[in-house]
């Protein structure tokens, strides 16, 4: 697992634990065709545009131990809603070193360095 500089992938989050595979990482797989690639530090701007497009990340649902999620929570997103609130004006901040490589064959690398959260 590398991200995006070739080094090896970081974690994004461990609480709440995130990732297609819920182990923290925003790691490629074959099985995740919504790419939870990218590694997003949430404002409250994202979370009310991902509500409002289809993906409620706000509610808690604790049936499936999703416990909802605040500004400033990092989460692994799909990286066409990304893409999506990037492209409607919104600065949705990045943790580079926790988005997975894959990310670059959709998002030039000096686009997201534009959007890096440190």
């Amino acid at each position: 697992m590398l991200n995006i500089y070739g080094m090896p992938l970081q974690k994004c989050s461990g609480d709440p634990l995130t990732g297609f595979l819920r182990n923290g990482c925003c790691q490629a797989c074959d099985d995740d065709i919504g790419e939870h690639t990218i590694c997003v530090e949430m404002t409250e701007e994202f979370l009310l545009f991902s509500r409002a497009n289809g993906n409620d990340l706000i509610t808690p649902q604790l049936q499936i131990g999703f416990p909802g999620l605040l500004p400033g929570d990092r989460w692994c997103v799909c990286l066409s809603r990304w893409i999506a609130a990037k492209n409607a004006g919104l600065v949705v901040p990045l943790d580079l070193e926790a988005t997975d490589q894959s990310v670059l064959v959709s998002v030039p690398l000096e686009t997201l360095e534009s959007y890096a959260s440190r």
